[in-house]
This record gives structure tokens, C-alpha cells and sequence, in this order.
């Protein structure tokens, strides 16, 4: 009697000892989440104010959040939810990148019908964050969440050419590229050339190299700074492309690309790079 059973939790066997939890750091960090997830679009000030939580203390809790993607901070200080948080709740529907491409895909389904996304980077993967799906029966079938390495996408290669060709390189360099459907690129050098392709173009197209029968094209969502901060996508089976349905789809998909950029241009990237992470992690 008066032991510690073997299956009681440790933080309730501290708590009878009169010993506080170890877990401070984690209860701040998810209380920061939880808050940015109900209100959004906080300053740290108002943060600190409403966690009761010091401000050298958010500060840095907020640091890592951004670097590991799960917030963004704008350039007036506030903080908000990042590409980590985008797919695990309502809150991602209400985001002003997400509002702005339901507009801009409710005009290209109109004008085309074909499913279009929106997707951001994490770490080496293109991520779908917005998907409106066409009313074809023979269609992409993904969701919100779904992931595709990013030097095979058109989506990933669209984020990807806001790179340098340095930064590309050590990013890919010495590493086996095969796309999801088994084309094998020469090196990290082939990676370059379809970037530069991708810059001097303005869009980036896919043919068959994420999923057999699958055409796709992207094209960038840049902010005032340059930043490229989502990429815009069309799928489309490729039984249903035509070399004159491809230019009408690149120019709609160009344009409705401008529109958004012009609707976010006040945002900071989503894009989430971890370059301390093992590759594993990825």
C-alpha cells in the first residue's frame, strides 16, 4: 500500500510527490497551436497576453513553429497557422490562400472541368492543401494531405525552381531520382535543366511521371517579395488531353495563377525546409 502502481502515468506519480511535470515546454507549445488554431492572426504580444506565458518564452516557441512549419509569421509579427497545420482541421478552409483558390478553381471547373489543387512544400514532399475535383467519373482520385516527392510533381518543380541551382543541388545531389512511376532522372543535372525550363516557362507539366495516364500542369503562387509560396495544379487523364486543350488549360491555368498571387501577395511562405532534419525523416 501507498506504491505507485507500474501502469500509473508518470506525471501523476510526480504531481503526488508535489513535484511539478516536465512537460512545460510541450503544454506551452500545444497551448500556442490549440490558440492560433481557434483566433489565428496573433501578435506575440497578444499571445503572451491570453497563454499568460512570457514573451522571451513564445518567442521562442513560436521560432521553432516556424521553422519546423507548423506556424508563419508575417511581416508585421503575427503568427499563424503553417503547411503542418493546413490539413488537420476546419481551420485550414478558412485560410486566405485556401479562400482565394476556391475562387480561382471554381472559374478554371467552369472553364474546363478537370480537377484542380493547391499545394505547398514540406521539407522534400509537394502536399496537396486545397483539392476541388471535377465531375468526371474518370478522374485523380486524392485527398487533402496527400504527398508526392517534389522533384517529380509538376507542383514540387514549380516551388522548387524559386531555388538556386546551389541550393538544388545540395538538396539532391547524390541522391537516386525516380518518379513514382519508375522514370529514372540523370542526376540531380536533368533536376536542373527541368527547373530552368520551369523559370523561362512560367509553369511546369507533368506527363505520366506521379501516376500512369495522369497529365498535369502548374504553375507558381509568388508574394510581393518574390516568394514562391504555393503551386497552382490542373490534373487531367491524359485519354481527355488534346494538344489544343493543353494550351487552352496553360493559358486559363497561367492566368487564374496571377489572380491568386494577386489575392495572397501579403502572405509569408508556407514553404517548410529542414535542413538539421535526417533524411529519414522525410
Amino acid at each position: 500500500m501507498g506504491t505507485t502502481s507500474d501502469l500509473e502515468p508518470a506525471g501523476q506519480a510526480a504531481a503526488a510527490d508535489g513535484q511539478r511535470p516536465s512537460s512545460t515546454g510541450a503544454r506551452a507549445t500545444l497551448s500556442v497551436l490549440e490558440l492560433l488554431g481557434v483566433r489565428g492572426d496573433m501578435p506575440l504580444a497578444e499571445l503572451s497576453r491570453e497563454l499568460r506565458i512570457a514573451k522571451s518564452t513564445l518567442h521562442r516557441i513560436c521560432s521553432v513553429l516556424v521553422e519546423r512549419g507548423w506556424a508563419v509569421r508575417d511581416r508585421d509579427g503575427r503568427y499563424d497557422l503553417g503547411i503542418r497545420a493546413l490539413s488537420m482541421g476546419a481551420h485550414s478552409a478558412e485560410l486566405p490562400i485556401v479562400i482565394g483558390f476556391r475562387s480561382v478553381a471554381a472559374e478554371l471547373l467552369t472553364l474546363h472541368d478537370e480537377t484542380v489543387c493547391l499545394a505547398a512544400l514540406d521539407g522534400d514532399e509537394s502536399v496537396f492543401v486545397a483539392i476541388e475535383e471535377t465531375s468526371h467519373r474518370v478522374r485523380l482520385v486524392t485527398h487533402v494531405g496527400s504527398r508526392t516527392a517534389a522533384f517529380a510533381s509538376a507542383s514540387g518543380r514549380v516551388i522548387l525552381a524559386g531555388r538556386a541551382d546551389e541550393d538544388v543541388a545540395a538538396e539532391y545531389g547524390g541522391r537516386q531520382l525516380v518518379t513514382p512511376t519508375g522514370r529514372r532522372l540523370n542526376g540531380v543535372s536533368e533536376l536542373q535543366a527541368i527547373l530552368e525550363e520551369t523559370r523561362r516557362q512560367g509553369y511546369a507539366v507533368n506527363d505520366e511521371e506521379t501516376a500512369v495516364g495522369l497529365f498535369s500542369a502548374s504553375v507558381p503562387i509568388v508574394n510581393t517579395s518574390g516568394t514562391i509560396l504555393a503551386a497552382l495544379t490542373v490534373c487531367v487523364p491524359s485519354s481527355r488531353m488534346t494538344p489544343d486543350r493543353r494550351e487552352h488549360i496553360l493559358a486559363d491555368l497561367r492566368a487564374a495563377g496571377r489572380r491568386l498571387s494577386d489575392h495572397v501577395a501579403w502572405l509569408p511562405a508556407f514553404t517548410v525546409r529542414h535542413p538539421e532534419a535526417p533524411a529519414t525523416a522525410h
